[in-house]
C-alpha cells in the first residue's frame, strides 16, 4: 500500500514538473535534446531515490528538481570524459598549399611597384621579374650598367618601405 502511493507521489511529481523541467534543462544543455532527456531521467530517478522530495510542497520540490538538474549539467561539463581528448593513429592532415598566399603576395608586391617611380619600377621588373642580368637590362634600357645597379638599389629599398606600409614585415 506504501509502494502504491509513493508510486502515485512520483506519477503527479512528474507530470506537475517534468515539462518546466525539460525547458530549464534542454536550456541548460544548449538544445541538445539527447543531453537533456538523460539529465531529466537522471534527476527523477534521484528524486525517487530521495522518497522525501516526494511529500514537500509544489514549490519545493520543483526547486530542488531544478538544483539537482543544475548540478548534473554542472558535474557532466567538469567530469573528465567530457572533456576526453580523442586520438588517432594516424598523423593530422597536412594542409595542401592553394597558391592563396601566393596570390595575395603578388597583390601586394603589385600595389607597392605600383607606388614606386617609372625607373625604379623598370629596373625591378628586368631585373627580378623577367630574369634580365645587370648587362642586359641597361642595354634595354639605354643606360648605364652602374645606373642600373644604383637603382636597383635604391627601388628595392623604396619597394621595402611601400609594402612595410602594406603591413607586410619579414
Amino acid at each position: 500500500m506504501k509502494e502504491a502511493a509513493e508510486d502515485r507521489l512520483m506519477r503527479a511529481l512528474h507530470d506537475e514538473h517534468a515539462p518546466a523541467l525539460w525547458s530549464f534543462v534542454l536550456r541548460l544543455t544548449s538544445g541538445d535534446r539527447a543531453r537533456a532527456e538523460d539529465v531529466v531521467q537522471e534527476t527523477l530517478l534521484r528524486a525517487w531515490r530521495s522518497r522525501q522530495v516526494l511529500g514537500q510542497p509544489r514549490e519545493a520540490a520543483r526547486a530542488w528538481l531544478f538544483t539537482v538538474a543544475r548540478r548534473i549539467v554542472i558535474d557532466g561539463w567538469r567530469s573528465a570524459a567530457h572533456r576526453a581528448e580523442v586520438s588517432t593513429d594516424l598523423p593530422p592532415e597536412v594542409a595542401l598549399p592553394d597558391g592563396t598566399e601566393r596570390a595575395l603576395q603578388g597583390w601586394l608586391v603589385s600595389e607597392a611597384l605600383a607606388e614606386l617611380t617609372e625607373h625604379h619600377r623598370e629596373v625591378l621588373v628586368l631585373c627580378y621579374f623577367q630574369g634580365y642580368s645587370v648587362a642586359d637590362a641597361a642595354r634595354q634600357l639605354g643606360i648605364a650598367a652602374g645606373t642600373v645597379k644604383s637603382r636597383t638599389h635604391y627601388a628595392l629599398r623604396a619597394l621595402k618601405l611601400a609594402l612595410e606600409e602594406k603591413g607586410v614585415t619579414q
